[in-house]
């Protein structure tokens, strides 16, 4: 049984007929349009952000499955925060997202980070908010962590 990959980075909910799925899809005589149609739907949670999917179509059933990955967090981060870049250097803060933003941006990925509970997935998005200089609700992102391991701070 021969399976096809085909892997590619996409914006989320605009993939296409065109490359890289298109050309390498329509040789293996399934629905192009209706494999571009379940990338986009699947995907359109990161419009403005480009996402990897991968699509395996078996040669001998046209049967496929699609996989999509996931943006980095910093990426989801700059999109919450409708912001560019990080900080530039280590005194200067890029922004400040708030507990609930970050709560979001962890359920969002919450398939692929670490941690038993949704408090360790949101300590991990704010150690990235950490090394991008962002802090949270007002506090570098080291202190927060440290308050929501306190307790002082509630998810």
């Amino acid at each position: 049984m021969a399976e096809i990959v085909i892997n590619g980075l996409i914006e989320g909910g605009k993939a296409s007929g065109g490359p890289p799925f298109g050309p390498a899809l329509g040789p293996t005589g399934v629905n192009v349009t209706k494999i571009v149609g379940e990338i986009n739907e699947k995907t359109k949670a990161f419009e403005g952000m480009k996402v990897p999917v991968k699509v395996t179509v078996d040669a001998a059933t046209k049967a496929y499955k699609i996989e999509v990955g996931f943006p980095p967090t910093s990426a989801l981060i700059l999109k919450e925060l409708g912001l560019q870049a990080g900080a530039k250097s280590k005194d200067e803060v890029a922004g400040n997202i708030t507990l609930e933003q970050a709560k979001k941006i962890a359920e969002s990925k919450a398939a692929v980070l670490y941690g038993n509970s949704l408090a360790e997935k949101v300590k991990q998005v704010l150690g990235t908010c950490k090394s991008m200089n962002i802090t949270v609700e007002g506090v570098s992102a080291k202190e927060a962590i440290a308050k929501i391991n306190k307790g002082e701070m509630k998810l």
